[in-house]
Formats: C-alpha cells, sequence, structure tokens
C-alpha cells in the first residue's frame, strides 16, 4: 500500500501548471520546427517565426506562452492501493494547487474562470475550480496529466451524432474550415469516436495529452483503422490550405488523435477538439516519495531564430489617417509605433450599451485603433504581462456600431471576422489588422507603457491604454473589405492540389 500525501499532491499539480505555462512540449516544438523549415507560405512563416521565438523567450524568461494560460483539465488515474494521507477530497487537492500555481508571485498567471456563467460570470480570482477527471485503476500509484486549455480553442469544439453509414472523414472536412482560425492554428485535432455523446468528447480531450508522433506513424503504417484515419485526416486536413492562423500555406495541423470506444448500433457519435498554438499538459506519477519536479527541457531544443520581418511597413499610430490606412495591402507585414487602446467582450458590451442609450464613452476612439486582447498581470519590472489577441469574431456583433458611432480606425485581434463585421469594415472604409495567436510573451516585449484608462473593475477586460513600439501585425482585411483568412487559404489549397499532382 502506498500511501500519497495530501502536499505532495498540491505542490505536484502547482508545480506542473507553473512549469506548462513556460514550457512548450518538446515534441510540439521539434514538429512546429519542422513545419516551419517546409512552409512556403511568408505569411504563415512568418507566423510559426513568431509563435517559435516566442516560445523560447518564454522557456528562457518563465513567463506564460500566451495570456489565455486556460482553463485547468485534470486526468487521474488512482491506484486502488493508494492510501490519501489527507484531510481534503482529491478534487479539493487539485483545486488547491491550482490557486496555488494561478496566484504564484514570480509568474502569476490569468484568472479566466467565472462562476455563474449564465448569470452574473463573476471572476473566481483564482482559475479554480479545475475540470477533474478521476478512474479508479489497479496499482499503488496516482498517474496525473495537468493540462491548461486555452479558451479560443476549445470554443471550436464539435460534436456531432453520424448515422452508421456516414462518413467520418466527410464531416471531418466539412467541419474544419467553419472551425476558422480562432483555434490557433498550427495545432493538433483530437477526436474522439463513440461511446456516447459525453464519452467521445472525453476521448477527444483525452487524445490531445498523447505526444506527437505522426511522422513515425507514417515511417511504419498503420496497424488498425484508428491510425488509418489520423494518417488520413492529417493528410487531407493539411490539403485544405488553411494553414498557420489561417493565413494561408502547407501545415494546418502537426498530429490528428483518433481515441475509440464500442457504440450502440444506432449511433456514431463523433467529438472534434482542437489544441491550439499553446499546447500545455504535462504529465506525472505520485508513488509517495514525496512530490513531483518535472526536469526542465534543454534550450537546445528550440530553433534560433530572430524576428526581422523583410519589408514590414513602419505606422505611427499617433499620427496615422485615414488617407494612410487605404494604402494597406490586405497580407501586409506592418510594425505598429505609438498608443493603442484596448477592449474586449465585456469593455465592448458595456461601450455598446452606453452608446445605444445615448451616453457618451470614457475614452475618445477617434481615429484610433483597439486591441483585442486581455493581458496577464505583469510580474518584476514588466509593464504589462503577456499580452496576445483574442478572438475577433466575439467583436464581430460590436463592430458596425463601434465603428459608425466613435469613428475608429481599426482592429487589432487574432483570426478571421464574419461576414458582417467584414462587411461594416468595408462601408465604414476601416482595417483590421492580425497579431498572432500563441506570441503573447513576444508582443509583450513591444509595449512600452500600459495605463489604465477606463472601466477599471472589469480587471483584465479592462481598457488599457499601450504605448507600443514596433508591434508586429498583418492586415487581414482592409479597406475593400479583401480578407486574408479568405484569400490565403483559397491560394494554398490550389497550391498544395498542384503539388499534389506534379509528385
Amino acid at each position: 500500500m502506498t500511501i500519497i500525501k495530501q502536499d505532495d499532491l498540491i505542490q505536484s499539480v502547482a508545480d506542473a501548471l507553473q512549469y506548462i505555462s513556460y514550457y512548450h512540449p518538446v515534441d510540439f516544438i521539434q514538429s512546429l520546427a519542422r513545419a516551419y523549415e517546409k512552409e512556403q507560405s511568408p505569411a504563415a512563416k512568418d507566423a510559426i517565426a513568431q509563435i517559435l521565438i516566442n516560445s523560447r523567450m518564454c522557456a528562457e524568461g518563465h513567463r506564460p506562452i500566451c495570456q489565455d494560460t486556460g482553463i485547468v483539465t485534470v486526468f487521474l488515474k488512482v491506484g486502488m492501493k493508494v492510501q490519501w494521507d489527507a484531510t481534503m477530497s482529491v478534487e479539493d487537492m487539485v483545486n488547491e494547487g491550482v490557486r496555488h500555481a494561478y496566484l504564484h508571485e514570480d509568474n502569476k498567471l490569468r484568472a479566466s474562470i467565472l462562476s455563474d456563467p449564465a448569470g452574473a460570470r463573476k471572476n473566481t480570482g483564482d482559475n479554480t475550480p479545475a475540470v477533474v477527471n478521476m478512474t479508479l485503476v489497479p496499482g499503488d500509484k496516482v498517474e496525473v496529466i495537468v493540462a491548461a486549455k486555452g479558451g479560443g480553442s476549445e470554443a471550436k469544439t464539435k460534436f456531432t451524432m453520424l448515422n452508421p453509414s456516414d462518413s467520418i472523414v466527410d464531416w471531418v472536412l466539412k467541419t474544419v474550415p467553419t472551425m476558422g482560425a480562432g483555434w490557433c492554428p498550427p495545432g493538433m485535432i483530437g477526436i474522439g469516436i463513440g461511446g456516447t455523446a459525453e464519452k467521445a468528447m472525453l476521448l477527444a480531450k483525452e487524445s490531445l495529452m498523447e505526444p506527437i508522433d505522426i511522422q513515425e506513424l507514417a515511417a511504419r503504417g498503420p496497424k488498425n483503422r484508428a491510425e488509418e484515419l489520423r494518417l488520413e485526416l492529417y493528410k487531407k486536413i493539411n490539403a485544405l490550405g488553411i494553414g498557420a492562423q489561417g493565413l494561408g500555406g502547407l501545415t494546418t495541423v502537426l498530429d490528428v488523435k483518433v481515441k475509440d470506444y464500442p457504440t450502440h448500433a444506432a449511433n456514431l457519435p463523433i467529438a472534434m477538439i482542437p489544441n491550439c498554438a499553446a499546447t500545455r499538459h504535462a504529465h506525472f506519477v505520485l508513488d509517495g516519495s514525496g512530490p513531483v519536479a518535472l526536469e526542465p527541457p534543454s534550450l537546445d531544443e528550440w530553433p534560433s531564430l530572430t524576428y526581422d520581418p523583410v519589408g514590414a511597413r513602419r505606422v505611427n499610430l499617433d499620427t496615422v489617417t485615414r488617407k494612410e490606412v487605404v494604402t494597406w495591402n490586405v497580407g501586409e507585414v506592418l510594425l505598429l509605433s505609438g498608443k493603442l487602446l484596448t477592449g474586449r467582450d465585456a469593455a465592448h458590451k458595456r461601450m455598446t450599451e452606453k452608446l445605444s442609450k445615448g451616453e457618451s464613452l470614457p475614452v475618445d476612439f477617434n481615429n484610433r485603433f483597439i486591441y483585442y486582447v486581455g493581458p496577464v498581470d505583469p510580474v518584476r519590472d514588466e509593464v504589462v504581462g503577456p499580452a496576445g489577441p483574442t478572438t475577433a469574431t466575439r467583436m464581430d456583433k460590436f463592430t458596425r456600431q463601434m465603428l459608425k458611432e466613435t469613428n475608429l480606425l481599426g482592429m487589432v485581434g487574432k483570426s478571421e471576422r464574419g461576414p458582417a463585421a467584414i462587411e461594416a469594415i468595408r462601408d465604414h472604409r476601416a482595417v483590421y489588422l492580425m497579431a498572432v495567436g500563441g506570441a503573447a510573451y513576444l508582443v509583450s516585449k513591444a509595449i512600452k507603457k500600459s495605463r489604465v484608462v477606463a472601466f477599471h473593475d472589469l480587471g483584465m477586460e479592462a481598457i488599457y491604454e499601450l504605448e507600443v513600439k514596433d508591434m508586429p501585425v498583418t492586415v487581414a482585411v482592409d479597406v475593400n473589405g479583401n480578407s486574408v483568412h479568405e484569400l490565403g487559404p483559397e491560394e494554398w489549397q490550389a497550391r498544395i492540389a498542384e503539388l499534389v499532382e506534379i509528385a
């Protein structure tokens, strides 16, 4: 019989969450580096470079890979011969570990969890509670998987109940393009097949905890239908040409995982969950000998890259005019300097409510840009913590009113814009600029000053004024309504088809 102490689980969970906040899994870095080397799309290659540089910076500086430090999911396999030396429940111990990790004074992580989700949506302040999945198994150890899943990729989760005669491949290939770029590709896609609706979802999530090994699978060949599906979907999803950040390119997925379970004869439940460029999970085993400290990876695993975009146009946000914005081309890389306002979901809701009532706003947006971001709190001498973009499509329903009534010049976020937002951007001769999701620490280094200017009570969702220097962005929607997220994938899907024909 093994005795596991309460503090050992708490400390091990806390340490693992800190670890995964700044260390990518090495298999992810190696796979992403391979994708960078083979990528032919300049826009996608630029995005992958930013993700890789950001990842190395985080590994060196022990700061979060992404400003969205995730909802914590924990899988525990508890041996039936284990005895707990504890006064707390297992879930309470896990949550205490989460609390310690997210409030760590040297690397405070962003609290994103809201209680009363259909009502007041009040932030719990420490990112608890975690989602805990626990099973009893033979043995005398406790196996633990700790993951932190970003909201942008989790929002793209899909489920369907197919007929037994339907094609899984056809459904996946029809559905992946509808996910847009909000899940921050390139990453992994996990697919759960069978069981019941909730079992399929759990299978898909569990599959994302496995290492990236699609190249090894291709080399040895598939041994069963699940492995055949992995290879077929890996090739066909990448052939869609969606590419890094949805900009169009050769690599959309680094791996596809498939887990299955027996199901009812009348059913074929299918769940699909993507993992973003901020892939974060760690595995450890408690055997009664004390807490587990994970071994830091060698920095030699990261490629040595520097970010210096060739031909990028420098833009002064303090003097930019509509006449200048008209000259920006879709897909063009810009380096922004000057004062940049922020605002995301809660701030937009409050601002549009005020505008609808005829009330004035506390901030003047005339001829200015707004950045969709909720940064991590700063530590030590930082101006701001990691401050990457949030998914822009969530602000689509506010876009027309903001452009019309505030004379806003443009927006900065991640992923594509929907048809209504693009139409509003075109009608008001504004622009939408895309920052790279998964490059939050790199972006924060471009921020030289930061101050809250409105809605202090909203915390990380308050309106900030940032002063930036050479912040990299891509023109995603120009004044004519051309969208790189439409044009890029179309171009690269055609190019990939040509490459396959030639081969």
